[in-house]
């Protein structure tokens, strides 16, 4: 009986590795399940303990087999090295938590070798925008959301993502190497069984970016969705993750305690990546995303 649960849950992992692109939405239950892909790593070391039990070669051969799928589908990702070299723009973006009363510290701490930093979760007044005011000459925030550079701002406009309000920014930052178009976002949430909103809200930035004809775009905020998540073959690409190019390990950004997905992004098209990573966000459920950039 052991052996033949080892077999048919190895057959059952394997599927959601290999296959979870193929498997239907069911709801909004499986792009959530896709968040966590990378965890279902760890069931290879228990069902390879339960063929052992069992005293059952098949068993154990099958188990290995979610193992093989798994390495080749993110075993680079452990391994990756940073391409590195020399960068021109330094850039973050940091959900601070609504309810964060050291959100000041925490954006302290993250700006301060960045020449953009992009902010979600804003109180009006609050000490996360007042700190920044103080660290960077340029700043336009939109409702929750924010952009702070170090560069000057122009063009800039406020973007409903389709919630119905604004919970999104566009601007144009002018930097000594030339122009960058910066998108700030806040999409809607993603829940087991409630993704519609979300969804839409994908749909709607990836509008936004089509109809954009800037040579170099940066897209930068709590996107909601995880690199694994098919939420974002909407939009990787046409912009590239900055993590993936660039990063080392998965970058997970969400809880802050022990992250497990990274709903936090940094999107780019016409630059180069050169390093990114997270960073620790005093207060907040959430890590910050960081990247370098090469224009």
């Amino acid at each position: 009986m052991l052996s033949r649960l080892v077999i048919v849950v190895s057959a059952v992992v394997t599927v959601a590795l290999a296959g979870h692109q193929l498997i239907p939405a069911l709801g909004g239950f499986t792009p959530v399940m896709e968040s966590l892909l990378p965890w279902l790593g760890l069931t290879v070391p228990l069902l390879l303990m339960a063929a052992a039990v069992a005293r059952s070669r098949a068993a154990a051969l099958t188990a290995l087999v979610p193992g093989v799928v798994w390495a080749v589908m993110f075993g680079s990702t452990l391994f990756r090295t940073p391409p590195g070299g020399p960068s021109d723009l330094a850039v973050g973006t940091v959900n601070v938590g609504v309810t964060n009363n050291a959100s000041g510290e925490a954006v302290r701490m993250i700006a301060k070798d960045l020449d953009l930093l992009a902010a979600q979760e804003l109180t009006s007044g609050g000490p996360a925008a007042k700190q920044l005011n103080k660290m960077f000459k340029y700043h336009y925030p939109v409702s929750t959301v924010g952009l702070w550079s170090r560069y000057p701002i122009s063009d800039t406009k406020p973007l409903d993502v389709g919630l119905g309000w604004p919970r999104a920014l566009r601007a144009v930052v002018t930097t000594p190497k030339g122009k960058v178009t910066v998108y700030v976002m806040h999409l809607a949430s993603a829940r087991p069984g409630a993704t519609t909103s979300r969804d839409a809200s994908l749909a709607h930035a990836r509008e936004l970016i089509d109809a954009d004809p800037s040579k170099r775009i940066l897209l930068l905020g709590d996107l909601n969705t995880a690199t694994t998540d098919r939420g974002m073959r909407g939009l990787t690409p046409p912009l590239t993750d900055a993590q993936t190019a660039a990063g080392d390990g998965f970058g997970f950004t969400w809880p802050s305690e022990f992250p497990v997905t990274r709903p936090d992004h940094i999107l780019f098209k016409g630059m180069t990546a050169t390093k990114a990573g997270v960073a620790p966000a005093t207060g907040s459920d959430h890590r910050a995303a960081i990247a370098s950039l090469r224009l």
